[in-house]
């Protein structure tokens, strides 16, 4: 568990910023620096302060040890996610490729939820989350995790006192600057993910 007495930006657990993930002229998402901003996405579960929220964490967890397993197996492979998913595939193997394709909307989840709460100041987390898991995770659950789910969501901290957690001492300003690129940095990467875990290249 991280240490929430500082800020998440400057939080020594925080490793890399969705922002700052290289992508190439055509789309490509290095891989080393996507698991580090996934990491550092977790980091965030810790300021939720809900344990119920303990099956997202893992499951968004999970999957980022997935491709990080298969990244560190073949590297020269998996430089990228692309590279990675359809080498994986080639050698007739999945796990990564499929860790991927739940990663991809665990990281759509909370772009939406996070994204839908900054731009409306009068919605409390829980609204937002709520939302969020209707348009992407629920609709690929079972009925049992679906109603666990569905149950972390009522959890959420009270929004003002998520931020208060976030930002610490930092002046609000500096917090949504330092939120805003991190936001759009995730909305971009979701946005080459999404389409490409659909294409018949990530079909096992």
């Amino acid at each position: 568990m991280a240490d929430t007495s500082v800020p998440y930006f400057e939080n020594p657990a925080f490793k890399k910023s969705f922002a700052d993930v290289p992508i190439d002229a055509s789309n490509n998402i290095s891989t080393q620096e996507f698991i580090q901003a996934c990491e550092s996405l977790v980091v965030i579960f810790d300021y939720l302060k809900a344990s119920a929220f303990a099956p997202v964490r893992s499951d968004i967890s999970g999957n980022v040890t997935k491709i990080d397993t298969r990244f560190k197996e073949a590297p020269a492979e998996s430089a990228t996610l692309q590279d990675l998913v359809k080498n994986e595939l080639k050698n007739k193997k999945h796990t990564a490729t499929e860790g991927l394709l739940w990663l991809t909307r665990g990281l759509d989840f909370m772009y939406q939820a996070l994204h839908a709460n900054n731009k409306n100041s009068s919605e409390e987390l829980s609204v937002s989350f709520t939302n969020a898991y209707g348009e992407t995770l629920k609709p690929h659950h079972g009925f049992i995790v679906k109603k666990v789910f569905s149950a972390a969501m009522g959890f959420c901290p009270k929004r003002n006192d998520f931020y208060k957690e976030v930002g610490k001492d930092t002046p609000p300003e500096t917090l949504q600057a330092q939120l805003d690129p991190w936001l759009a940095g995730l909305e971009k990467i979701v946005g080459i993910l999404k389409p490409f875990m659909d294409s018949k290249d990530a079909k096992w």
